[in-house]
């Protein structure tokens, strides 16, 4: 996998999941110069005593009190030590990793003020995989997540190399590194800013944009199982409705179809198939319209700065400005449009999976049981899909809406961006076994098909893609286990 380098143009989002997936970060010497200089005016700020929130005052409501220089280092530390409440199992390691990059690409903007060495110490830990256990749950916003990546520069916390977890300080130690003495501003810069939720929410829009096609897929090997009607996806109808992913999902049902001597037998046999099969370019087509905006917000977000205060100017005419950008509004929004989406896109994908299975609508034998009465066949993988689609309804709700009051009604309004990217990251996770499940269940509906025509060139080597790993099922092992062998075929193959 390619290195990712930070150069003038800001990383986007592919560029993040691509390092939470292995690649390695760098920094250009343009990116170095920027955090060096920006250090240099903090520096400034500190000598001439221009007060600037977070490097010589207190934080959160505490902002009015004016901290001495002698005790702006125990600030930063401090700052670290108590914001690192988090609680919950630590992210998994990909999550994690995509946080570090977002934050690392924070810096790199040269608006934070941070020291190059503070900025090198994070690199080196995610380049050699020694990734901070981060508590994944007890954040609003950002702060304790962030606090947990900041407690092993400082030598605490604890990190997992792949295999075993160390102590901060060990992890630190074997890339040749003493525990950072944070200075002025540190402790607030890597905790602040929005690169938690960015991170989160990259690799959110990269899972589900593999899954959608994946979709797409599914729901051209069912809709051929169930005899539907040939033309429903024809491009000229189609491009009367005015959008952007409904023809892409056009195009590639009618790719996956193409030819198909089971749609030409049952050409005609009705007027028009049930809305899960006939507007699956509808319903589809709106999540990847979703799905443009969204990324389009997370890429916008990468490319701004998220850190308060920002500081700017030159070492001559130094600045410090106090705004929101750390207030993560637009990305929570984001984040739960793309949950609602993704949630929607295994709703209808769980109402087809209902039409392979039911008898009185599909033609085929009862659960897809090769003996049905004694065998179950896929009744109960139905009844999972259904409980994993009334978990994403209750997630889908929208986190930015939560609200909330802390820090003394300093910061009384919260938008939740953290929380908004996590729960999208878990609707992304079911739907995945959802999409697994319809796929398996086309499979075997093939096998149980009783008509007599053959698979479309696409939808057969789908099949037969999916026959290679997971045979018929029949009652003989535990549905579950072709569960997981089917995600791993999404997960890693085309």
């Amino acid at each position: 996998m390619a290195d990712i380098q930070i150069r003038d143009e800001p990383l986007t989002w592919r560029e993040i999941a691509a390092v939470a997936n292995g690649a390695r970060l760098a920094l250009s010497p343009a990116a170095r110069r920027r955090i060096v200089e920006a250090r240099a005016i903090v520096d400034v700020l500190v000598d001439r005593g221009i007060r600037g929130y977070g490097i010589n005052t207190g934080v959160g409501a505490l902002c009015d009190v004016v901290i001495n220089r002698e005790n702006q280092q125990a600030l930063s530390r401090n700052i670290i030590l108590s914001h690192a409440c988090g609680v919950g199992a630590p992210l998994e390691r990909p999550e994690a990793c995509a946080v570090m990059a977002a934050q690392i690409a924070n810096f790199a903007h040269g608006y934070s003020g941070v020291r190059i060495e503070t900025v090198d110490a994070l690199l080196a830990l995610l380049n050699a995989g020694l990734i901070p256990n981060i508590p994944s749950r007890g954040s609003v916003g950002y702060l304790t997540h962030a606090a947990a990546i900041g407690l092993v520069l400082i030598g605490h916390g604890s990190v997992n190399d792949g295999k075993d977890n160390l102590s901060g300080k060990d992890a630190l130690a074997r890339l040749g590194l003493e525990p950072l003495r944070l200075e002025a501003k540190e402790g607030l810069s890597l905790v602040n800013g929005t690169p938690c939720a960015t991170g989160l929410a990259t690799l959110a829009l990269s899972r589900a944009e593999k899954l959608f096609d994946w979709a797409d897929a599914a729901a051209a090997l069912t809709y051929e199982n169930l005899g539907s009607q040939a033309n429903a996806f024809a491009e000229g109808p189609l491009a009367l409705r005015h959008s952007p992913g409904l023809q892409k999902v056009g195009a590639a049902l009618r790719d996956f179809l193409a030819d198909s001597p089971m749609l030409s037998q049952s050409a005609g046999t009705r007027t028009q198939d049930p809305l899960s099969l006939r507007a699956v370019p509808h319903v589809h087509g709106a999540a990847r319209d979703t799905f443009d905006h969204v990324a389009e917000v997370v890429d916008r977000e990468l490319a701004s700065l998220t850190d308060n205060p920002a500081v700017a100017g030159t070492v001559d005419a130094p600045e410090v400005h106090s705004q929101a950008h750390a207030v993560g509004a637009a990305l929570g929004l984001a984040m739960d449009s793309l949950g609602v989406a993704v949630a929607e896109m295994a709703a209808i994908s769980e109402r087809r999976i209902d039409r392979l299975v039911n008898p009185l609508v599909s033609g085929l034998p009862a659960f897809l049981a090769g003996d049905s009465g004694v065998c179950s066949g896929f009744m109960i993988a139905q009844y999972t899909a259904a409980a994993l689609a009334a978990e994403n309804r209750r997630l889908a709700a929208p986190a930015s809406l939560d609200g909330g009051i802390t820090s003394a009604l300093q910061e009384d309004i919260l938008t939740h961006a953290t929380p908004a990217a996590w729960k999208a990251l878990a609707i992304v996770d079911n739907f995945e076994c959802i999409i697994a499940i319809e796929l398996l269940a086309a499979a075997q509906a093939y096998d149980l098909q009783p008509r007599t025509g053959r698979k479309a060139k696409r939808t057969g080597g789908l099949y037969e893609r999916i026959r290679k790993t997971i045979p018929v099922y029949a009652d003989d092992r535990p549905m579950n286990e072709d569960l997981a062998r089917m995600r791993a075929i999404l997960q890693l193959w085309p």
